[in-house]
């Protein structure tokens, strides 16, 4: 490590801010700096990614490989050949007892795309199993299914972050920017800084819906009613853009029926937003000259969220607010690499360049890359939820990197039970997660600020994350811990421990797909502040909009999809009266495995709560602080109370970022997308019950 500050990138959520890093002498080694000149923060940084060195510590990380050496017995010190030896023999011994899908993989959103790519590359060439996934399939999935039948195409954002204070009219689906992404919220002021309007669509009036200058609160559940009935008001009032749907789109007749039938009056019984609510939303929207519906957790974590996405994308599409400057439906990806750890090869049904698994064509074009017979490549396996599910049944053994299913996973007590019945758990993690903990191998891995590598952030921007300082001794980087373990397996060559390496072999992996990464190179992404994929070539100057000539459909229209409401899997009713709903706080990211970790966050936000209206607290003879019990069908999590008006008075509010008794996914539904497999995570039938009052 030199005396310069090095530039890199925060390493939590997608909107990958830049930041630099500065040697000091104390530990852990380096500190934060701001860099003004990367233009998505432009210098900002929220708390996690300002306190983001502290997990670098070896007070609170891994520094050394640990083995449970005796079923039941605790885990133990170990040496790499130890550690590494028993994770091969593990994996082996199942693979050869009861077949390669009796081995899973399971990976995780924040890996780089290094990683992720060669993560997909060991489960289907060194194990040949069609068993693997990961976690980024709890984030974005449904808008991504969306996506896909719509344009033909996905990528969360099809324009730069940069094009949002330039449009006339946001509507925000479902995301709370102000505590998700804090350095983005400046883009919302700026829109309304430059004469634009703001929509908030969300059960609770957030941080972000204060700053709208209109905030629909639906029931959790509804978010489809609601984005019919403003399409079924389009169409009344005479709102359609008749030229851009006849020249640009295909499906318009199909789609306008199925939103007829979802008239104002009724859409309000659904979803408890008023109709002069509703009109306005559509005044607002279709008298500004641009538009943009961006979406987040909030409709896509149900178990109808392709189609909730597909109204909203047809919403637009009638409008004419897509394929046009200023104007479309983007998503707001969640994780730090969740765009790009899908592209390349940890998602159960592609391969890398976001390429489909059952295409002959890509088949082909992907083993010629890595010297296999394209035939013996396994096909899709188990999408995230199923493949958990299926621990310790059909899948015996579990290799998991970068996630914290015991935290993070739909009916958690459940997939923690399917963990601990695996014959043989391996988990290469920074910190020992309650994931962690329950495995029979824990392999200690390098963090962001240790390596170099590559992520693809919200806005389809793929960047360089630069090692500033070496990792522990103890510690190895997760791409040398796959190349060791193929090593292990019989396979010495094709999987390379340096990650410039691997981005090579990852550019002519991706060429010709529909993530084309074959023009993006190390040293264009540190000279340009990152390339915008597709970039089919270095002279190609990348793509930061999407679609303004064409979609990547065949014909080069958009697909209008018909879509009709429908309830939630689990609705209320006398045994569980109340709607749960879950999401983040400011200060902590995700299962909470690092930022738990870290001290000024842990005093910012030291525990999980329950969120509720001050007419629920009063049926309920519940005082602010009181320990409440929330009970639903699969579990229960207790919590103290949060009384407060900016909840709806039918609905409860969990973060989810903790273990133990206050563990929110102890209570959601893993209720499945039929077309994205995403959980249900965002509305579930509870009851809530007082457990007793503070102070007596």
């Amino acid at each position: 490590m030199t005396d310069a500050a090095v530039p890199t990138h925060c390493p939590y959520c997608a909107l990958q801010c830049g930041m630099s890093l500065r040697p000091t002498a104390d530990e852990p080694g380096v500190e934060v700096v701001e860099r003004a000149d990367f233009p998505v923060n432009r210098g900002a940084l929220c708390g996690k990614g300002r306190t983001a060195p502290a997990v670098l510590s070896s007070r609170v990380r891994l520094t050394e490989p640990l083995v449970r050496r005796s079923p039941g017995g605790p885990l133990e010190p170990a040496g790499w050949d130890e550690a590494l030896g028993a994770v091969a023999a593990g994996l082996a011994r199942t693979r050869a007892a009861h077949g390669p899908d009796a081995v899973g993989v399971f990976g995780g959103g924040g890996l780089t795309n290094e990683k992720a790519y060669v993560l997909g590359k060991f489960a289907r060439v060194v194990l040949g199993t069609s068993q693997i996934d990961y976690n980024g399939r709890f984030c974005m999935s449904s808008a991504a299914a969306a996506h896909q039948r719509a344009f033909g195409l996905d990528r969360g954002l099809p324009f730069p972050l940069a094009d949002i204070p330039r449009t006339g009219c946001v509507i925000l689906v479902g995301s709370n920017l102000a505590e998700t992404m804090p350095p983005a919220l400046r883009y919302l002021t700026e829109l309304r800084e430059n004469g634009g309007t703001l929509i908030v669509v969300d059960p609770r009036r957030t941080r972000t819906a204060e700053q709208a200058d209109l905030h629909l609160a639906p029931r959790p559940g509804t978010d489809l009613a609601l984005a019919l009935g403003l399409l079924h008001l389009v169409v009344a009032q005479g709102r359609t853009d008749e030229e851009f749907v006849r020249e640009r789109t295909a499906g318009w007749p199909e789609a306008r029926a199925a939103a007829m039938a979802h008239w104002p009056e009724h859409v309000e019984r659904v979803t408890g937003v008023p109709v002069p609510q509703l009109r306005e939303a559509v005044r607002m929207f279709c008298d500004a000259p641009t538009g943009m519906v961006l979406t987040a957790r909030g409709p896509e974590q149900q178990s109808k969220g392709t189609d909730t996405v597909g109204a909203w994308i047809n919403f637009c599409l009638a409008t004419g607010r897509a394929g046009r400057p200023l104007s479309g439906y983007g998503c707001l990806t969640g994780q730090g690499n969740g765009q790009g750890g899908r592209e390349h090869g940890q998602k159960a049904d592609q391969l890398p360049g976001y390429r489909k698994l059952t295409d002959p064509a890509a088949r082909e074009h992907v083993a010629r890359v890595w010297g296999v017979d394209p035939d013996g490549l396994p096909g899709p396996g188990r999408s995230a939820y199923e493949l958990l599910d299926a621990l310790g049944g059909e899948v015996r053994s579990l290799l998991l990197m970068g996630s914290n299913p015991v935290v993070s996973a739909p009916r958690a007590a459940h997939i923690e039970g399917r963990l601990r019945s695996l014959d043989f758990l391996a988990v290469a993690d920074v910190v020992l997660s309650e994931t962690a903990a329950l495995a029979d191998v824990v392999l200690p891995v390098a963090q962001w600020a240790e390596e170099t590598g590559t992520t693809t952030s919200v806005e389809g921007r793929v960047l360089l994350r630069r090692r500033a300082l070496g990792p522990p001794a103890g510690v190895r980087s997760d791409l040398q811990v796959l190349h060791g373990l193929a090593g292990l397996l019989g396979h010495e060559k094709g999987f390379p421990a340096d990650p410039e390496e691997v981005f090579e072999e990852l550019r002519r992996a991706s060429e010709g797909g529909p993530a084309d990464y074959s023009g993006i190179t190390y040293r264009r992404i540190a000279a340009e502040d990152g390339v915008f994929w597709p970039c089919p070539g270095e002279g190609h100057p990348g793509t930061p909009r999407l679609f303004l000539d064409r979609f990547a459909t065949d014909d080069g229209r958009a697909r209008f999809v018909p879509v009709v409401h429908r309830p939630a899997a689990e609705e209320t009713d006398a045994e569980y009266p109340v709607l749960l709903t879950t999401g983040r706080v400011v200060s902590q990211y995700q299962s909470g495995a690092q930022t738990r970790r870290v001290d000024e966050l842990n005093a910012a936000a030291p525990g999980p709560f329950v969120e509720l209206h001050p007419r629920l607290a009063g049926r309920l003879g519940v005082s602010e602080g009181d320990r409440l019990a929330v009970v639903s069908r699969r579990g229960r999590a207790v919590a103290p109370a949060r009384i407060t008006t900016a909840i709806r008075a039918d609905t409860v509010f969990m973060p989810f970022h903790w273990p133990g008794e206050g563990r929110a996914n102890n209570l959601t539904n893993p209720a499945l997308d039929p077309t994205s497999r995403m959980p249900e995570f965002k509305v579930c039938a509870v009851r809530v019950e007082r457990v007793e009052r503070v102070g007596v």
